[in-house]
């Protein structure tokens, strides 16, 4: 007889039946089931539009030149060396792929990897490179073919980011090389080209050692789960966010294929972190932590990126090597079990080395205070967001062996300076920049003796008191005036009361004051007093125009002291002023940008080269052969005993009071540098112009291949023989004699008697001359 169910079941079954019966529970379970779909569509679309539009705020990268090659180019087979450490690349003794240079002795090998620049595309060849001293001497190709032009890569110097300091060089899935896809697959995801976006075998796995631990200690996560988390979600272990991923990683492989989920991992995965820049993907962190690019890492490269995914911070291979080499070769281990590397390539790689390079070794960190005035200029013409998000190419005029070179000079100087004087200079500093004085394009820039620090740029943000090197204003303003450079000068005390009933009082550097001398004399060996009277005698306000012309934008205040350069400037805005006088007279403003494209190479700005005439030729001939007299026997002369015999060069020394601030600003006919030396705190140096940026100064200038400058006078200048004492007219052959250049119309009115070995009588060459010219004034 069959058994009755007891009276307790039936009740439970009546009553389930009368819940499920239940309108409000029906209506209940269709509420949960239309909101759990509504927020699935909501969470579709909202995959969908995150994943198909702009995915990441791309940041604007910054290039230097690109280097020019061509015969007869002032290149030496070290520069050549500068410049290819600069772009990456590998010295080994054959050239079999891009990236990779052979050097040996005065000829190169070098295999390009090839560039789309804003004006053209350059190919990758392979190139043989032939040097005769510190000249490039020939070209050819691999086939022996001579080749006229050739333009290297730029290198790749910085970047401008978004506000979260993401960081990410974007690639294709068919730029990453197979073994870092197999690499990656194998220790991360073997199942991600079979599973839907989830592996119930992983997270049956990850449950277990969880339970174990009785805590989240281990994901489980898909490729796809853990693009989703980076992508959407937070990196937070809970269990809210694990439930949102297994939804959203199923509908993303719903959506989207393997490979563009693959390819939007590979730009996406966290590396590390730089400071305050966060390293996003694959094509980023082979330049971060190999300066290299993705396709010229080896196996063993691959297989550290690979490992360090699982926990870049704990696997960072520059802190923790040894556990970031033993995660390496478990990702080659698993490879090799997998059939995916043979075991020749498997033992090679794992007993390579890890390969990274120094932090701090790389170009993109190199250039802080350049990469400084490129935003500061970028932000004239473009919005912040624009910048940091649209993947902007921004070539500049920046010369990796310029600015190398600059480097070495400043740092190298500060250090013997250091030596010699001890605690007095224990924190001095400096700044330098570096222009072509055709163009005024900025090639180097310096804000700080630690070239790479990012913080206080002083090239830009430093005014300091000018010293002497406002004093060829001044005379500049008395040349455009009527003055020659034959016009005495009165170098006797001078003081001058002020308004407010103080007296100003200026001295000589040696505290003597001199007889009359020549007006070149006077700025050639920077004496105050003759400087103060002139200027005074011409008008402040004349000398403060003459400034404005020559391109110094701030505002100068009508102060005696001006005369003597107590009021400040910037670097930059010296090196603006003394680009104007290298120009010619044409004001030409400093500029670091040549042009900016779009993230597909498309033109969006130039910035083309600008002047105008600000100053007339005549009275700037005139100052630039004063300048030279500076060098050739004023207070610049140590430069022209340390440069090549023959080289003729410009420039002013400055010092401001009491020694503060050591400047000097000079150029040859294709280098223009600006150098400054002094203390934050701004106490007295044991230096002078002469004795401190001078030398800076000369040691770079001598390491460039220069260009002499050549003496072209415009038609409205005349030469004349004058008496170096007076200044009167004479010959060439009496005594105490100089050639000088004068504007048309301003020759001297004066002869000067003429002194001379030769007998003075009626057969006297020297007198005959001196007739002729008297009867020709009359």
């Amino acid at each position: 007889m069959a058994r009755k169910p007891s009276s307790r079941r039936k009740t439970k079954r009546s009553l389930m039946g009368r819940i499920l019966r239940s309108k409000f529970v029906r209506w209940l379970l269709i509420l949960i089931l239309v909101v759990g779909g509504l927020g699935l569509w909501q969470m579709d679309r909202h995959i969908r539009a995150e994943f198909e539009g702009k995915r990441w705020a791309v940041p604007a990268k910054v290039f230097a030149r690109p280097l020019e090659l061509f015969a007869g180019a002032p290149l030496s087979v070290n520069d050549l060396k500068i410049e290819l450490q600069a772009l990456g690349y590998q010295f080994t003794d054959t050239v079999t792929k891009p990236g990779q240079a052979s050097i040996s002795g005065s000829r190169a090998v070098i295999s390009t990897r090839g560039v789309t620049l804003p004006d053209g595309v350059e190919p990758a060849q392979q190139l043989r490179l032939d040097f005769s001293g510190n000249e490039l001497h020939q070209i050819s190709t691999k086939s022996d073919q001579e080749l006229t032009l050739v333009r290297l890569e730029p290198a790749l110097i910085g970047g401008i980011y978004p506000l979260n300091n993401e960081d990410r060089d974007l690639i294709q899935l068919s730029d990453a090389p197979d073994a870092l896809v197999d690499a990656l697959v194998a220790i991360e995801d073997q199942d991600f080209y079979q599973h839907f976006g989830i592996s119930l075998k992983g997270i049956a796995r990850a449950m277990w050692a969880n339970m174990r631990a009785g805590a989240f200690v281990q994901g489980g996560s898909t490729l796809t789960q853990q693009l989703i988390k980076n992508f959407y979600l937070t990196a937070d272990r809970t269990l809210a966010r694990k439930l949102m991923e297994v939804p959203m990683a199923v509908l993303l492989e719903y959506h989207y294929s393997k490979d563009e989920i693959l390819e939007a991992y590979l730009n996406e995965v966290y590396l590390g972190q730089d400071g305050n820049r966060a390293i996003h993907g694959f094509g980023l962190g082979a330049n971060y932590f190999f300066a290299l690019p993705l396709q010229e890492l080896q196996l063993q490269h691959h297989a550290l990126l690979a490992g360090m995914v699982k926990g870049p911070s704990y696997f960072d291979p520059r802190r923790h090597p040894e556990r970031a080499k033993q995660r390496r070769d478990l990702v080659l281990k698993v490879l090799f079990d997998e059939g995916k590397i043979s075991e020749a390539d498997y033992l090679m790689a794992v007993n390579a080395p890890l390969g990274v390079v120094a932090k701090g070794t790389l170009t993109k960190e190199a250039y802080p205070a350049y990469l400084d005035l490129v935003k500061r200029q970028l932000r004239e013409e473009y919005a912040d967001e624009d910048l940091s998000s649209e993947g902007l190419q921004v070539f500049t005029s920046l010369d990796p062996i310029s600015q190398r070179k600059a480097e070495t000079a400043l740092t190298s100087t500060i250090e013997q300076l250091q030596q010699q004087h001890g605690e007095k200079l224990a924190d001095l500093q400096g700044s330098m920049v570096v222009t072509d004085p055709q163009t005024g394009e900025v090639l180097a820039l310096i804000g700080d003796r630690r070239t790479r620090y990012q913080g206080f740029n002083r090239a830009l943000d430093a005014e300091r008191p000018m010293g002497s090197l406002v004093k060829p204003a001044v005379f500049l303003t008395a040349l455009n005036n009527g003055y020659t450079l034959a016009t005495p000068a009165d170098d006797s005390p001078y003081q001058f009361e002020l308004p407010n009933g103080d007296v100003w009082q200026p001295q000589n550097y040696d505290r003597k004051s001199h007889e009359d001398i020549l007006l070149i004399d006077a700025l050639a060996h920077s004496y105050n007093l003759a400087t103060a009277r002139l200027g005074m005698t011409l008008g402040l306000d004349k000398v403060i125009d003459t400034l404005s012309r020559l391109g110094v934008e701030k505002q100068m205040r009508p102060y005696p002291s001006l005369l003597l350069g107590a009021q400040s400037l910037s670097t930059l805005e010296m090196a603006a002023m003394y680009q104007t006088i290298a120009a010619g007279g044409f004001q030409i403003p400093p500029r670091a940008i040549r042009s900016v494209t779009d993230a597909e190479g498309e033109a969006l700005s130039r910035y083309p080269f600008k002047l105008q005439q600000t100053i007339p030729a005549e009275p700037i001939f005139l100052l630039q052969t004063a300048l030279q007299e500076v060098m050739r026997s004023g207070t610049g002369r140590y430069a022209t005993s340390q440069l090549p015999a023959g080289m003729r060069v410009a420039g002013k020394t400055g010092t401001s009071d009491d020694q503060r601030d050591s400047w000097f600003a000079g150029y040859s006919a294709n280098r223009l540098a600006v150098v400054w030396l002094g203390l934050d705190n701004n106490q007295s140096l044991p230096l002078t112009g002469s004795s401190g940026a001078l030398p800076v100064w000369t040691k770079y200038m001598a390491s460039e291949p220069l260009l002499s400058l050549e003496n072209y006078p415009p038609s409205g200048i005349d030469y004349a023989w004058v008496n170096d004492v007076n200044g009167k007219l004479s010959d060439q052959r009496c005594d105490n004699v100089r050639q000088l250049p004068f504007i048309k119309g301003t020759l001297p009115k004066e002869l000067a008697e003429c002194t001379s070995p030769i007998e003075q009588n009626d057969e006297n060459p020297v007198q005959r001359s001196i007739d002729w010219i008297r009867g020709w004034f009359n």
